[in-house]
């Protein structure tokens, strides 16, 4: 006879997830590393009391962490993922209702981004004897669809355990997901309350310490023959690195890969740091947030080698970008690498570059040169971005940019993205964290939690706007309890700068984008709202600093720095000069329109669009 096991449901998943683990290159990681969870009747007597029997602390198998909002703490989850190279996560536990549709926004973002997070909701009763209970959709047309059902287009998995011998099957499922890096995102279990409570004999292999095997694919011989013929065929090409380059691992490789064949390295948001600012062929971002540098050198290569990239539409400029060029590109998944008509190298980032490597080519040396003299005089515009004497946001980020040198950055959403990408100097893969798959407001906190979580090394700095900090920024109260140290750069520039300047160029005129009373006329133009960021972040449990021009900012950043406590350094900023776009954006403009400034918009649009390339 089998040996079994008797436990609930939810007793059984806390010890499987307890025991899994990936492995890469000879090295092992938790794959689950904690579970963060906020109760509720929906998962209280199933995950909740799980957690609790084995202990729940961070000495024990599943640590638990209090969250305060069910978004956050997968932002959290995502964090702690993308700091881990994809390798190891966090899991998250929400009861039924509201809690478990808090969760899809952080489950879209997981799955834009390509990271793992296993989302635990709870559901209905899988008998349906007391329905409809608390916080239940009640849907005519079926009676087996339930809120958690929002979850199935934002995640890569999603299955409803309805009995406990479904179990087994639906772990294995989404361990594989998880691990996958080419189908990776978030994956959720919803588990019926009645469920997690539900006792079973389980086989005790179940229990087993199951090691998953993140494999690095190798290219297939002939694809590999086909992008040396394009490499060898091209006199002007340009690499854009994308986050699969650093999830792979694979940074010194294109560093070498880059040097020995003179080819320039243009980064997204999410490979920003792939290379050291400073590397000879690094010309910096690309796209509508790049640097003149890269895009200079976009509009004029004859062939893109897009490693681990999914071109979004930043990337490309809309598709206005790369204008002569043809596309190589390696991707883990096919997927990515088969857009825009590319000839394609499915394999892990790293052992491409290996293969490519033993190309026998260069670019022209002239193309090399001229990339160089582009990022060095871009460096020369970042040194007068960052020297100003006022607290502008970019000479913000040049005094963060000194005193986090070894830490890690993180950003969302709002105007700063687009500086960090065009102004900030990585000098490590891991120190540069901009989540703008989703340019999620309110993400920043929560994954700079995660991070540090993941990293507690490292010193984090999360960079946010007030429109972001205004959205969520309670996780501050979660680092508190939990002893973690954040140092967050709180940035108060009174509403949403950056959709303001969108609005103004769309002819929208900045409604809605400033954080202001209604005026005489109506208007939200009137008097600044008193609201009082610095007071609410001490409320929550922060150390605060303030800092009133580059000297106090620096002075304060440092002390936050030596502190062991999270702190918040608020910073009023002023307008000022600031890195213009160098590449479009396709934001649709009204085609009619009363208002002067908006035809104006939509003149522009029409003369810009005519630049867009179908890539097929």
């Amino acid at each position: 006879m089998r040996n079994t096991t008797r436990l609930t449901v939810a007793q059984a998943l806390v010890r499987f997830l307890a025991q899994q683990w990936t492995e890469r290159d000879g090295v092992e990681h938790r794959l689950i590393a904690g579970c963060l969870g906020i109760f509720g009747h929906g998962n209280v007597a199933g995950v909740g009391q799980a957690l609790a029997e084995q202990g729940a602390g961070t000495h024990d198998p599943l640590p638990y962490y209090l969250a305060r909002n069910e978004q956050a703490m997968v932002h959290t989850a995502v964090g702690y993922a993308r700091q881990s190279d994809r390798l190891s996560t966090l899991a998250c536990t929400s009861s039924i209702g509201p809690g478990a549709t808090n969760m899809v926004t952080g489950a879209a973002l997981a799955t834009i981004n390509r990271l793992p997070v296993l989302l635990l909701p709870g559901d209905l009763f899988a008998t349906r004897v007391a329905s409809p209970v608390l916080q239940e959709l009640e849907d005519p047309r079926s009676y087996d669809v339930s809120v958690n059902d929002c979850l199935k287009p934002v995640s890569r998995f999603w299955d409803r355990i309805n009995r406990p011998e479904q179990l087994p099957a639906a772990l294995l499922a989404a361990m594989r997901v998880l691990t996958d890096p080419a189908e990776t995102g978030a994956v959720t279990l919803a588990l019926p309350q009645d469920v997690q409570a539900e006792a079973y004999d389980w086989p005790e292999e179940l229990f087993a310490r199951r090691v998953w095997r993140v494999a690095r694919p190798v290219p297939e011989t002939a694809a590999l023959a086909r992008a040396a013929e394009l490499l060898r065929g091209s006199r002007r090409p340009l690499i854009v690195a994308g986050g699969g380059v650093k999830y792979s691992r694979a940074c010194a490789e294109l560093a070498r890969f880059a040097g020995r064949h003179g080819v320039p390295v243009a980064e997204t948001q999410a490979g920003k740091g792939a290379l050291p600012y400073d590397h000879p062929c690094a010309v910096g971002a690309i796209g509508h947030t790049g640097t003149r540098a890269a895009d200079t050198l976009a509009r004029e290569a004859d062939l893109v080698i897009g490693i681990g990239t999914r071109y979004s539409d930043f990337t490309t400029a809309s598709r206005t970008l790369f204008r002569q060029a043809g596309f190589l590109n390696v991707n883990v998944a096919a997927f990515d690498a088969a857009k825009h008509a590319a000839e394609t190298l499915v394999a892990d980032a790293r052992e491409a570059l290996k293969a490519l490597d033993d190309v026998d080519w260069r670019a022209d040396p002239g193309w090399t040169s001229r990339a160089a003299e582009l990022a060095a005089a871009w460096q020369a515009e970042t040194d007068r971005f960052y020297g100003g004497t006022e607290l502008t946001q970019p000479v913000v980020l040049g005094v963060l940019n000194e005193v986090a040198a070894g830490g890690v950055v993180v950003n969302a959403a709002g105007s700063m993205p687009g500086d960090l990408h065009r102004l900030w100097r990585a000098s490590d893969p891991g120190q540069y964290h901009v989540e703008y798959g989703y340019s999620c407001m309110g993400y920043e906190i929560a994954g700079g939690l995660g991070v540090k979580l993941a990293a507690p090394e490292r010193e984090v700095f999360v960079l946010v706007g007030d429109g972001s900090y205004l959205m969520m920024a309670q996780e501050i109260a979660t680092a508190v309890q939990e002893g973690v140290k954040l140092v967050i750069v709180l940035v108060d520039n009174q509403g949403f700068a950056s959709i303001g300047a969108l609005s103004e160029s769309v002819g929208a005129l900045r409604l809605g984008t400033a954080y202001r009373k209604r005026g005489p006329g109506g208007r939200l133009d009137g008097e600044r709202l008193p609201v009082d960021l610095a007071a609410n972040a001490a409320s929550l449990g922060a150390d605060v600093l303030t800092a009133a021009d580059p000297q106090t900012l620096r002075a304060a950043l440092a002390k936050a720095v030596a502190s062991p406590r999270t702190t918040v350094v608020y910073v009023e900023t002023v307008p000022g000069p600031a890195p213009a776009a160098e590449a479009w954006w396709d934001v649709p403009v009204a085609e009619v329109s009363g208002l002067a400034e908006a035809r104006a918009a939509r003149e522009r649009y029409d003369e810009a669009k005519r630049d867009q390339r179908p890539y097929l």
